[in-house]
């Protein structure tokens, strides 16, 4: 693999263009990005965000919504 000289003026220049394309994204999940991210934790692993905490799910639906209530 070919080993990239920039400058640090350059390479902050690319890392904010991945940040902005990151942070700009329609579809922020999208797998396509996965690998502009990798990218992005090279240049600047600083950068990186840390992974959200789990999900905890919602309560489920109470079936009986009380008097009159319709589905």
């Amino acid at each position: 693999m070919p080993t990239i000289d920039l400058t640090e003026d350059e390479l902050a220049a690319v890392v904010r263009a991945i940040r902005h394309t990151l942070d700009e994204d329609k579809f922020p999940h999208a797998p396509r990005l996965e690998t502009l991210r990798r990218a992005l934790a090279k240049l600047d692993p600083a950068s990186v965000p840390k992974p959200a905490p789990p999900r905890t799910p919602l309560p489920q639906a109470r079936r009986d919504r009380g008097p009159g209530s319709r589905r």
